[in-house]
């Protein structure tokens, strides 16, 4: 009993189908092991992202909070979560850089720019236009 005809193809296709998936599934998994390596300093990304969290939460209203997740929508829902956080954490390391009383529209614009790939910069600033915010004060960011 060989292998033939269509049953063949349809073991190959799926062959084919799951080492893609665990290959892009290994990427990603990778990806956050690297984030979660200790740097230097013994602390690792996420330990960073995690205390910026920590000491900005007090910051946060809920108008900046509900504008941050409106800033996040076209995320996929999947990696939306993840996506808040990073972007969170890096503005609240520019919170505590400037000593910031309050997290304000400046700030979370800066911090998702800059927190955001190079790549995703075309959807922000199509989502900021939807929103009627001036992007012209952040086009020194979005150059970097």
């Amino acid at each position: 009993m060989g292998l033939e005809g269509w049953f063949l193809w349809f073991i190959l296709f799926w062959v084919v189908v799951l080492v893609s998936l665990m290959g892009i599934g290994g990427f990603f998994m990778f990806r956050k092991f690297l984030k979660a390596l200790p740097k230097q300093d013994g602390k690792s990304d996420l330990d960073w992202q995690a205390i910026y969290l920590d000491k900005t939460i007090h910051l946060w209203g809920n108008e900046e909070k509900e504008l941050l997740s409106e800033l996040v929508s076209p995320v996929p829902e999947l990696f939306r979560q993840v996506a808040k956080e990073k972007i969170a954490g890096k503005i609240g390391e520019i919170a505590i850089e400037e000593h910031a009383t309050k997290i304000d529209l400046d700030l979370i614009i800066r911090g998702y720019i800059i927190a955001s790939p190079k790549r995703d910069h075309k959807f922000l600033r199509k989502k900021l236009k939807e929103m009627e915010i001036d992007t012209t004060h952040y086009d020194h960011l979005f150059e970097a």
